[in-house]
């Protein structure tokens, strides 16, 4: 499944638990926030769709996700998503004096 399909299903997702997603130009990251009393995952336009689909996983990463369905191509790729964002970052490199 290409990675925009898997965002627009991660939409149809983020609407069936209650959040709304935006997805605009700026310089932000993006994730999930609050405005006013609504819920909502912000996405930037400016970035990839593969940057944009690890922000959408990490904020749904503590949604209850076992509750709705989702297609095993969806979940994998939140899986992945996670597991990327688990990973240890490389160790800057040891200067030997």
């Amino acid at each position: 499944m290409e990675t925009t399909t898997i965002i627009e299903e991660l939409e149809d997702v983020a609407e069936r638990l209650g959040l709304a997603v935006r997805a605009e130009k700026g310089n932000f990251r993006g994730g999930r926030c609050v405005v006013g009393e609504q819920e909502i995952i912000m996405l930037n336009k400016n970035h990839l769709p593969e940057t944009q689909l690890v922000v959408f996983a990490n904020a749904l990463r503590e949604a209850p996700l076992d509750t709705i369905y989702l297609k095993p191509a969806v979940r994998t790729a939140l899986e992945e998503a996670w597991a990327l964002d688990d990973a240890p970052s490389e160790e800057a490199p040891h200067v030997h004096e």
